[in-house]
């Protein structure tokens, strides 16, 4: 039951995102942010943790759980470095991810030609 659970999350996410496509003249980076913030404010209560708790790993495959990530290690942090560990913790959890970005980024541009 879980795993049609996570399925049915993660599709909601993307048909909920594909709707504000289809509907608005917004690009895909402005869906992409809105999931993210999206994700942010829903850790922020302590909702994200609890949809996770729910779908399982679900949860964390969708854009929604890089704002998860960002203010769960933001808050983490606070509590042990008060208001540097705002800023230090945004990046602990995230890290790996940003960087692997970063780096496939480089390595797919020197492959690849841009088409205008």
């Amino acid at each position: 039951m879980l795993l049609i659970r996570s399925f049915l999350f993660c599709g909601i996410v993307c048909l909920l995102a594909q709707i504000v496509l289809d509907l608005t003249n917004w690009s895909p980076g402005h869906i992409t942010s809105l999931l993210v913030v999206l994700g942010a404010g829903l850790d922020t209560f302590s909702i994200y943790d609890k949809i996770i708790e729910y779908v399982g790993g679900g949860a964390l495959l969708p854009i929604t759980s890089f704002g998860h990530s960002l203010i769960h290690g933001a808050l983490a942090q606070t509590e042990v470095y008060g208001f540097m560990g705002l800023l230090m913790g945004m990046f602990d959890l995230t890290a790996s991810g940003i960087t692997a970005a970063i780096i496939f980024s480089f390595i797919f541009s020197l492959f690849f030609k841009p088409k205008h």
